[in-house]
């Protein structure tokens, strides 16, 4: 059924492709106006500086975009994306050492931004009434009856190297990310500015890309793929490097990125610093896989990650003709890879809304803006809870001292408790797994009577020495390779054990 003849989508990175795909089968024609010439195949781009840091998609997001486009995790598999289990493939550095390699719940797809974005578009190009104009800058948006109950967005302008245009629209997208004007031009057209939900807890990461070393001529003690190094949580003296995030980070073409972030401390910026950031963290694993690959690109550095969300939920009068998705209503702190998942849900959200409609009216606006509201909340609460404890934090969310220290003295212990029993119970792998997939909120886990159970039975395990997995391997030497999973092959074990 057709809504409309005409539905233009701004910008043409992950939310404004899945928004493509939402509108395709609902209107005559859908126009998607990009900024930048688009590469052919997977390279950056001037309007995703963030394409050179590491991305995987949740397993929300796969779930999102295989609905907006059957094929599509085959296909990004297919050029090269990594479909990793991240309890057997990661060597993962928490607390007092490396963790027990086993089976667990928690999967994802790994690549970089660029294929991603790459696989993406040749999924729209394939859509016949879709049209990606390169080349193209938003300028403006045309509207009717600004900020009344019948106020409506009935176009959009822009520039091209051959001057100004315009197309009349029966319904817009606004997918241009943070920096989108959209909100400025709506208050410019009448309606109220916008409530604005902000926190930013100073996060600064830097990032450089690697060609690995073939499989063969790796040391037989490299059996991971994934390497995280989680911050330390002790209070004594310790090099600033040892409060960094740390990330070895894989993607397609036998690639990785080595990346570090830090809440509010300052970045290495040139090679020689990364490099000798990277030899003074809480393992010497992350400086030898880096000396042992090829490095291909300088040093990226990234400091725009505050959270923001745009409340246009709570407008007096939601404008018509028009919906928002990704990060042009709500930006999250990338740390947490979050943000084209929850693009990609809301794209499905806004197709779910067009699937049920038949008009474009107030109805249908505050139904798609509730919608989005209860599925952005899952995320927001999840950067909320950790980036509340950081003192160096600033927006309209911080909280008081009080309750900023309470938040900081709880998030460690908290994070081990679940993290721990996640790798003797299942039941609490499983929900853990949900929530970070974006499929659950941490409230609702930690309702679960199960898991309360489950996470009861682990600390008194713990207090008295009766847990079933060994933890805390010495994280100077190579993190330990043997798969600790019930009934695994002690054989392929042993052969993956440092020498």
């Amino acid at each position: 059924m057709s809504l409309g003849r005409t539905a233009v989508v701004l910008g043409g990175s992950v939310a404004g492709l899945c928004s493509a795909g939402a509108l395709a089968a609902y209107f005559d024609e859908v126009i998607v106006l990009e900024r930048d010439e688009l590469p052919p195949d997977a390279r950056h781009r001037r309007g995703v500086p963030q394409s050179k840091h590491p991305h995987f998609l949740l397993n929300s997001g796969r779930r999102a975009i295989n609905d907006l486009f059957p094929g599509f995790e085959e296909d990004l598999i297919a050029a090269g994306g990594l479909h990793l289990t991240a309890s057997m493939d990661t060597a993962y550095l928490e607390g007092p050492g490396w963790t027990p390699r086993k089976q667990g719940a928690l999967d994802m797809v790994y690549g970089s931004r660029i294929l991603i974005e790459r696989v993406l578009r040749d999924k729209v190009r394939g859509l016949p009434n879709v049209t990606i104009r390169e080349g193209a800058s938003v300028t403006g948006i045309d509207t009717t009856g600004g900020g009344t109950p019948q106020g409506r967005v009935t176009g959009v302008s822009f520039s091209t190297s051959e001057g100004e245009e315009r197309i009349a629209a029966g319904f817009v997208v606004d997918a241009m990310g943070r920096g989108s004007s959209v909100s400025d031009w709506l208050v410019a057209a009448g309606w109220p500015e916008t409530p604005v939900k902000t926190l930013d807890a100073k996060v600064t990461y830097v990032s450089r890309w690697y060609d690995l070393p073939a499989p063969e001529d790796r040391s037989p003690t490299w059996w991971w793929q994934h390497l995280v190094i989680m911050p330390t949580q002790d209070k004594g003296e310790h090099p600033p490097e040892h409060e960094f995030l740390v990330n070895f980070f894989p993607m397609e073409g036998n690639r990785s990125i080595a990346c570090m972030g830090s809440w509010g401390i300052d970045m290495p910026r040139t090679v020689d610093d990364f490099t000798a950031s990277a030899e003074r963290l809480r393992t010497p694993q992350f400086a030898a896989a880096m000396a042992a690959s090829t490095p291909t690109s300088e040093v990226h550095l990234t400091r725009s990650t505050g959270n923001k969300w745009r409340r246009y939920d709570q407008l007096p009068t939601a404008p018509e003709g028009i919906a928002f998705v990704g990060d042009a209503i709500c930006g999250f702190n990338p740390f947490y890879g979050q943000g084209m998942s929850a693009a990609a849900m809301s794209a499905v959200l806004l197709r779910d809304a067009l699937r049920s409609a038949t008009k474009l009216d107030q109805s249908f606006h505050r139904r798609l803006l509730t919608a989005q509201r209860k599925n952005l909340e899952v995320a927001w609460g999840m950067a909320m809870a950790r980036d509340r404890g950081y003192e160096c934090a600033t927006g309209t969310e911080t909280v008081p001292a009080w309750q900023r220290r309470i938040l900081a003295a709880m998030t460690w212990p908290m994070f081990n408790l679940i993290t721990g029993a996640s790798r003797e119970y299942p039941v609490v792998d499983e929900h853990f797994a949900r929530v970070f997939n974006l499929d659950e909120s941490i409230g609702d886990m930690m309702r679960n009577p199960r898991v309360l159970w489950a996470l009861l039975r682990f600390k008194v395990r713990a207090m008295t020495g009766r847990l079933t997995f060994p933890f805390g391997f010495d994280s100077q030497l190579e993190p330990p390779g043997k798969d600790w999973t019930p009934g695994a092959d002690p054989e392929a074990a042993l052969a993956s054990e440092p020498r």
